[in-house]
């Protein structure tokens, strides 16, 4: 009769070829944060969607096209997100006056509530994550997170 439990030690150990990639550990990272952001920020607020509430705050009527290279997104899935935010009352799309294919975004009374609740909880959430390191620290790993995704960015861009 064989044990269908396997013991810890014959558990599959991560390949050295993907612990040295760095796309695997940038996947284990954004895992990682999304599991963290659902308990510690909002069940309900993707992480994209705070994103575009926090852009619309800083920027209202601009448009949802501009919004979506402001917060990283393709204008397709940011056209979904929009959407799912107009549904909830959170924001209002409206049509641009010299352009109807143009949308423009704007906070709800209750979507600039959801933001600012969400946002103080997503602040605890970074200071959490980024608790490991000092301040000095701090910097650098932002500027090391910033450089990485924007050469990989711009390697999309590559023919």
């Amino acid at each position: 009769m064989s044990d269908e439990t396997a013991p810890a030690e014959s558990l599959p150990i991560t390949p050295a070829a993907l612990t040295a990639a760095p796309g695997y550990q940038v996947r284990r990272l954004y895992q990682a944060y999304l599991a963290v952001w659902v308990r510690a920020v909002d069940s309900t607020l993707t992480g994209p969607q705070f994103a575009v509430l926090t852009a619309v705050d800083a920027a209202p009527g601009r448009d949802q096209r501009s919004m979506a290279s402001a917060v990283a997104l393709d204008t397709s899935t940011m056209a979904d997100v929009a959407r799912r935010l107009e549904n909830r009352g959170l924001i209002t799309r409206r049509t641009a006056a010299e352009d109807a294919r143009r949308k423009l975004l704007f906070l709800t009374e209750e979507g600039e509530r959801t933001l600012r609740a969400a946002n103080e909880r997503a602040r605890a959430l970074d200071e959490r994550l980024m608790g490991p390191y000092g301040p000095e620290r701090r910097d650098e790993v932002m500027h090391l997170l910033t450089s990485l995704a924007d050469h990989w960015e711009g390697l999309t861009e590559e023919p």
